[in-house]
């Protein structure tokens, strides 16, 4: 019995060590991902606003405040700071998260790409 719990749990490291690792992305999997964010969004230091806004330093920053950008009414007021959590959540589907925003993009459905972008994303500082 004591080594069937043993090995259960060791089981359950490898599980939550997996887990874990996946949900933290690979931000070199990420820079040929956010091609698709590039269409809308550049990514670099002072670089413009484009459709979107500029996506340095994203995380961390309070949504809706990126200088020059005019946001709509939802994201002005939208009242959280961009986490990689927030952004994940965002990415998987942005008008759950904040209803209302002018961003015409249904989502990315796998978790992992998501992952892999946000990952990405978090090294742009």
């Amino acid at each position: 019995m004591k080594q069937l719990i043993v090995r259960l749990c060791a089981i359950a490291a490898i599980l939550v060590t997996t887990t874990t690792a996946h949900a933290a992305g690979n931000a070199g999997a990420g820079v040929g991902l956010f091609s698709r964010c590039a269409i809308c969004h550049s990514n670099s230091k002072g670089g413009p606003n484009k459709l979107g806004p500029n996506l340095f330093g994203v995380v961390g920053r309070k949504a809706g405040t990126y200088p020059g950008f005019s946001y709509s009414a939802a994201m002005q007021h939208a009242g959280f700071a961009w986490t990689a959590a927030k952004l994940n959540d965002y990415l998987a589907n942005p008008q759950k998260v904040v209803p209302g925003n002018d961003m015409p993009f249904a989502g990315i459905p796998d978790a992992g790409q998501r992952a892999h972008i946000v990952a990405y994303l978090a090294t742009l500082k």
